[in-house]
């Protein structure tokens, strides 16, 4: 559970946690989040809520988009999805990224705080 996770003073960035990989569906962006260990993925589920990453992308998101994040057991994964992030998406779209390509390395940027050391936390799989 999130109450029982070691911290530390640590500020690492997600690139150094996760794997990130994003593309398009429509309007809509996803990006994949598959944790570089298992044992980084609770960190990652505490501090990369839906609410977090919309704030993250607030100035792509349009109208009543939303962000939704589902886990994918048995990777390590998270998957977002942001609607109406694509200012039309494809060709509809205006936007120098209008597949969200770029979106899983502007995720990567995200900071996590109070991490402690990754040594520590490295499983032995």
């Amino acid at each position: 559970s999130e109450e029982s996770l070691t911290r530390g003073s640590n500020n690492i960035k997600l690139v150094d946690l996760a794997y990130t990989r994003s593309g398009d569906k429509g309007n809509s962006s996803n990006i994949g989040v598959i944790a570089r260990d298992p044992a980084y993925l609770p960190y990652i589920k505490e501090q990369l809520t839906e609410e977090t990453v919309a704030k993250l992308f607030s100035h792509v998101i349009e109208g009543n988009g939303k962000v939704h994040r589902y886990e994918v057991p048995g990777i390590s994964g998270l998957n977002f999805v942001l609607e109406s992030s694509l200012g039309g998406g494809g060709i509809a779209s205006l936007r120098p990224d209008p597949q969200g390509k770029a979106y899983g390395q502007i995720l990567g940027d995200f900071i996590l705080k109070d991490m402690p050391d990754l040594d520590s936390l490295r499983s032995s799989v």
